[in-house]
């Protein structure tokens, strides 16, 4: 493959757009872009056009406009591009209009009381700064794909890209302050970018159809403890299998296609987990191609015999996956910054934007909690395969001692460019960064970025990135209207540091993040720990979050209300499902088993018995085999009454709580009863795969 021919040639990109488009439709497409102004209809028609005649060259059929409704997932409603004609015939048609606006049904997607269920309209309007792609499927049909803000009809959001493209702009607006008032005026915009690197599990698609809770759940809500785990820590970078790999080389070249920077791929830590890491891009981009990205895992798995599984949890006892989100600003003229340099001590532009987040996540760290809340995440966080849910940030002790020195008006240095040793000849020195990395830290500077590792693996990236452009706007806001008022920079400069590390240093930690002891430490120093999503999404409609979020224009009060209703009722129907598919398992295949597995063990005692045999061990099994499963059925009514009170609740919080404390409990008792009778009931009776099944056999 030769993947410079390969890459982005699925995507209606700028090299495209240059050689397809009229000079001056194409100047006036970059200005809409870039600077965001108003895109001429008959500008609009020209690239509707252009875009028909290089998508049907390339195979395509059908159009969508791309959407990311409150589901999480995506949407797509596919329209041909045929117009009759008088005649009788076809000719193939796009519009401008077409390309700007569509109008899918809105009536089912949620809307947390936006409108009511009869009103249908909603509106997608296409988002000039990602691409438009093609998508192919595995019988080679393709598609044309416009990625679109999703709306309704009162202009509520109904989707995740819209408060993105809001909060981007709040970031860059108020971070050009700050560099205009530093004296910098050849950068005209500032752009967050992110790398979102994607962890997931692959298993066997015929061993994955004979368990109904991966299939309906997204995870085992049942299964005993395997001879091996991850224990012998033998999976992490470990060789990678020949299906997985032939796996990864079909997945790479599907979202190379469709100019996705797929860069890394290794086995993670537990067995059959991987991972896939891109590099950077523009937060609106790079959010595009997560939700692309997982997407194209599921469908590449279908075709290897595999099943992709993208839930935090899927198997008890073994690390979950999550969505490393690498996050920074870039300049349009090149500069990342938050690169301190060789020098960091020196770089004031540096020391104030890193000053800024500090403040910003130590006023907000329960809107950053809250917008990695989700229930799989419950499962994974604070569980020594991810960070607590405390947040704090990881900054190394270099630039700790720099900003510590300021805050005392004590002289900063720094060490300067460092090399590693190794201490054989043959082996060059490495160059040694500024930082060691903090793999426990839930927001770790990692050299010349922020690694945000809390976001969930089947999570959409936007939420977290809204909240880290939103809540960084609103601390260069403030730090901006002092530069701006600032007679001497300097002085002003290093009183913001100052100032900020005397009142926020508390949520700096450099230490591990898994100890019991930060947990008493970090209540000492008053950081929040918000343990659950139920807890964490009352943070969403605090008047604080309210304030914020008006403030910079990316969502209203009623939005706000209305994503809180609708991210509760996820939660509760997530767990409705589990509960459900749990009984069912547990009536129609656990105990049915178990009854047939004690049938023939009293056969065999009774016949042992006529023969004058000792039945000593098939009578200790057989009792243990009947408390267990007298046990479970009791349990299964405790769990079938608690669900139907849960479900009987009305109020969207209330009963977010009742399944949280009294379903999602009940089910974990009865979990325990099931797994010990797995642990004694003989395998060729037990009716589903095991995890050593499951996990092993790829």
């Amino acid at each position: 493959m030769d993947v410079t021919q390969v890459f982005g040639k699925n995507v209606f990109s700028d090299s495209v757009m240059r050689k397809v488009l009229p000079n001056n439709v194409y100047k006036s497409l970059k200005e809409t872009v870039e600077k965001g102004i108003e895109l001429k209809a008959d500008v609009a028609d020209v690239v509707a056009n252009a875009m028909k005649d290089w998508a049907i060259e390339k195979g395509a059929t059908h159009y969508t406009h791309w959407f990311q409704p409150l589901t999480g997932s995506t949407a797509e409603k596919h329209d041909s591009f045929i117009e009759p004609s008088a005649d009788g015939t076809v000719i193939m048609k796009f519009s401008g209009k077409q390309l700007i606006k569509g109008e899918p049904d809105a009536s089912s997607f949620p809307s947390g009381g936006l409108r009511a269920t009869f009103e249908a309209r909603g509106y997608t309007a296409w988002d000039t700064t990602s691409p438009a792609f093609l998508k192919e499927d595995a019988s080679g049909d393709v598609t044309l794909c416009i990625p679109t803000a999703f709306c309704s009809y009162t202009s509520d959001a109904l989707d995740k890209k819209t408060p993105l493209l809001r909060s981007m702009e709040a970031v860059s607006k108020h971070a050009m302050r700050i560099m205009n008032a530093m004296g910098n005026t050849a950068t005209k915009r500032i752009t967050s970018t992110v790398g979102p690197e994607q962890e997931y599990f692959l298993v066997d698609k015929d061993l994955f159809d004979k368990r109904l809770d991966l299939m309906l759940a997204g995870r085992t809500l049942f299964g005993a403890t395997p001879p091996k785990g991850q224990e012998m820590e033998d999976q992490y970078f470990g060789a990678i299998k020949d299906r997985v790999l032939d796996f990864m080389k079909d997945l790479n070249a599907e979202l190379w296609k469709m100019g996705v920077s797929s860069k890394t791929q290794h086995n993670e830590v537990a067995p059959a987990q991987y991972e896939m890491a891109p590099v950077f891009a523009t937060t609106n981009i790079g959010a595009d191609h997560n939700q692309l990205v997982m997407e194209t895992m599921k469908k590449v798995a279908l075709r290897h015999g595999l099943v992709c599984l993208l839930h935090e949890k899927p198997y008890a006892g073994i690390n979950g996956s999550g969505k490393h989100l690498n996050w920074s600003l870039a300049t349009d003229d090149g500069m990342n910054l938050l690169d301190p340099g060789n020098t960091p001590h020196d770089n004031a532009q540096f020391l104030v934007f890193l000053s800024a987040l500090i403040k910003a996540v130590d006023e907000n760290a329960d809107m950053l909690r809250r917008s990695a809340a989700n229930s799989g995440n419950d499962h994974r966080l604070g569980a020594n395969e991810a960070p607590p849910a405390i947040i704090s940030i990881f900054l190394g002790d270099e630039l700790t001692h720099i900003l510590e020195a300021i805050e005392k008006g004590e002289k900063a240095s720094s060490k300067g460019s460092n090399f590693i040793k190794i201490g054989v000849d043959a082996l060059p020195a490495l160059p040694k960064d500024n930082t060691d990395r903090n793999r426990t830290s839930p927001f770790a500077f990692t050299g010349n970025k922020f690694e945000f590792r809390m976001v969930g693996s089947a999570a959409s990236v936007s939420g977290s990135c809204v909240v880290l452009n939103m809540i960084a706007a609103d601390a260069f806001d403030g730090i901006a209207t002092r530069l701006e008022k600032a007679k001497d920079i300097n002085k002003e400069t290093t009183s913001i540091v100052k100032e900020i590390m005397k009142k926020h240093g508390r949520v700096i930690f450099n230490g591990n993040n898994y100890s019991d002891e930060w947990v008493k430490d970090a209540k000492k120093r008053g950081l929040p720990n918000i343990k659950s999503t139920v807890d964490a999404l009352q943070t969403l409609t605090s008047d604080k979050s309210i304030k914020m979020f008006e403030k910079h224009a990316i969502l209203s009060k009623r939005e706000l209300h209305a994503r809180y209703d609708i991210y509760l009722e996820q939660y509760a129907k997530q767990i409705n499902i589990e509960a459900l598919t749990a009984l069912d398992m547990v009536k129609s295949q656990y105990l049915p088993a178990v009854m047939e597995f004690v049938a023939q063990l009293a056969g065999d005692i009774s016949t042992l018995k006529d023969i004058s045999v000792s039945t000593k061990v098939q009578s200790e099994l057989l009792n243990k085999s009947i408390s267990l499963m007298e046990s479970a059925s009791k349990k299964v009514f405790d769990l079938e009454k608690n669900l139907e009170k849960a479900q009987g609740i009305s109020d969207v919080s209330k009963q977010a709580k009742a399944y949280r404390d009294k379903v999602f409990t009940a089910m974990g008792s009865l979990r325990e009863d099931i797994d010990s009778l797995e642990a004694i009931t003989p395998r060729d009776l037990w009716p589903v795969p095991t995890y050593a099944d499951l996990l092993f056999k790829l």
